[in-house]
């Protein structure tokens, strides 16, 4: 594996006022054998105030950035993002405790100019006085497929430029309650076909020691390739019991009825500060599609870290 010299310079937050606040890093790395753009910077501001949130940024990433350590999900790329929201709360409108009308914009391309992804959301949020919300909200979405991919087994979405949109509706009971749903539906396009997605979640807490969630996701798509109708249900569990503020006891199970998989993920840990301390992990996937005597994978991690303040 090759070494990686990082250098990374980053400001955190910069305030003018009480409204407007500035943030942004740079970093570059030098890798052998990569010795072309090998830096990444972002610039954001931010505005909020009683009636307005607003934000802007702008992210460039170099073909040849090469973090090693991780916390990239892809590079060669430069995004543009954009965020508005008008807070207004009626005198007396259908018992409504305010409603959030807002905007989001973001696009990505590559270093050569090629149009990867777009996404504006364009909503409104209806919140009543007992902490239902309803959520009325159009997306509007652009992806562009340099290679063909499988989205799903036997599956292939072609090269081209895919523009759609899909209508919006969530619904939230008072999260602050013991327990609290949220359901999210979208249907529109999808890769030049069509796609209904649904997805629900129960949650009940106990106080500050137990929390649980329970999400179903389904998606019914449509697409004109071939094999392209095909629908697929994700069940997942998470569950966390705070046995104090530092000791944790947190478990995951996740089925995917596409793959016919089960995953498993539980976690102890034991903090000192800044999520340094203990760590305790037991991974599993039982998968069908493995073929051989080893059905299942089974991962046991131990880990501890501690921070020594040297200065």
């Amino acid at each position: 594996m090759p070494c990686t010299v990082g250098c990374t310079f980053r400001f955190g937050r910069l305030g003018s006022g009480e409204n407007w606040l500035l943030s942004g890093y740079a970093a570059a790395t030098e890798t052998p054998g990569l010795n072309g753009d090998d830096q990444a910077w972002r610039l954001r501001a931010a505005y909020a105030s009683e009636r307005w949130s607003s934000a802007a940024g702008y992210t460039k990433v170099g073909e040849d950035f090469n973090p090693e350590v991780g916390f990239l999900r892809r590079r060669d790329y430069e995004k543009a993002d954009f965020f508005i929201m008008r807070y207004y709360r009626p005198d007396d409108l259908w018992n409504l405790h305010e409603l959030r009308p807002h905007l989001f914009v973001s696009t990505h391309h590559d270093s050569s100019g090629f149009w990867e992804s777009g996404f504006m959301h364009v909503d409104n949020h209806w919140e009543w006085q007992n902490g239902f919300e309803i959520h009325t909200g159009v997306n509007f979405i652009h992806e562009g497929v340099r290679e063909p991919f499988q989205i799903n087994p036997g599956t292939q979405v072609l090269p081209g430029d895919y523009d759609h949109h899909e209508a919006q509706f969530v619904v939230l009971t008072d999260e602050a309650a013991p327990w609290s749903v949220k359901s999210d539906i979208k249907v529109g396009g999808f890769f030049g076909g069509h796609r209904t997605s649904a997805a629900s979640t129960l949650r009940y807490r106990f106080r500050d020691r137990f929390s649980s969630e329970l999400t179903w996701n389904y998606n019914d798509v449509d697409l004109p390739f071939d094999n392209g109708a095909f629908e697929v249900n994700v069940a997942r569990l998470r569950m966390t019991w705070s046995f104090t503020p530092k000791i944790q006891l947190q478990a995951l199970v996740q089925y995917d009825d596409r793959r016919d998989l089960v995953a498993t993920n539980v976690r102890f840990s034991w903090l000192q500060s800044a999520n340094a301390g203990l760590y305790l992990v037991y991974n599993e996937i039982d998968d069908e599609t493995i073929v051989g005597p080893m059905e299942k994978r089974r991962e046991v991690v131990l880990k501890y870290s501690r921070i020594i303040d040297l200065l």
